[in-house]
């Protein structure tokens, strides 16, 4: 999941180097944290959060038969 969310934020962005992603595995959940340049930041995030929504939204769909599920912030 962390290469999906990585492949699909340096699509985005213009500083692709900039790009990271953090994957937090806990007892109930896994957490993805996406970390990228300030000057792109709103490039992810996208008016009234609709890039940032449907970045979730891919994430939730694939990892639908997984048990835990997983959470992408945006740092």
């Amino acid at each position: 999941m962390k290469e999906l969310v990585l492949y699909i934020a340096q699509s985005l962005v213009e500083n692709k180097a900039a790009v990271t992603v953090e994957e937090t595995n806990g007892p109930e959940a896994t957490i993805l944290e996406l970390h990228v340049a300030p000057e792109d930041m709103g490039k992810v995030i996208g008016k009234q959060g609709r890039i940032a929504k449907a970045i979730r939204a891919v994430v939730r769909a694939a990892t639908a038969k997984s048990q835990k599920p997983v959470f992408v912030e945006i740092q």
